[in-house]
């Protein structure tokens, strides 16, 4: 298994880690296999996304337009569950297949992170099968 660390300089952020992730593979002795990527923090999320000029933003604008204004009870800081709440729902988890050390990506396709909590140091584990 391997661990990098992102570091997110904004409280919403899309960081693409596409280019990240495939140099780990590129030490990897199998060719062809399945990328497990798995962020340990209940504040961001992984996912695939297109990453034409402004769709960043339209995806975090659309994300906390998801959620209704509501009394939240988190116990330590209820300013902050919609983050989690977020986070939960695109989840912290990533299953690719790759091929030649490469991933098999769609045309339009990044592996980012979806920063909801930030600036943080974010941990990412990654293992291939």
């Amino acid at each position: 298994m391997k661990t990098f660390t992102i570091s997110t300089k904004k409280k919403d952020q899309i960081i693409d880690i596409t280019n990240t992730v495939e140099q780990f593979l590129r030490d990897e002795e199998k060719e062809d296999g399945l990328c497990l990527l798995f962020v340990a923090h209940t504040t961001c999320s992984l996912t695939t996304a297109d990453l034409d000029p402004g769709t960043d933003l339209d995806l975090l604008d659309a994300l906390r337009n998801l959620l209704p204004h509501l009394s939240y009870r988190h116990p330590h800081d209820p300013h902050h569950t919609p983050d989690h709440i977020l986070s939960t729902i695109i989840g912290p988890s990533l299953v690719i297949p790759y091929s030649d050390r490469q991933l098999m990506l769609g045309t339009w396709q990044s592996v980012i992170l979806v920063e909801l909590d930030g600036p943080r140091q974010r941990t990412i584990h990654l293992n291939t099968f």
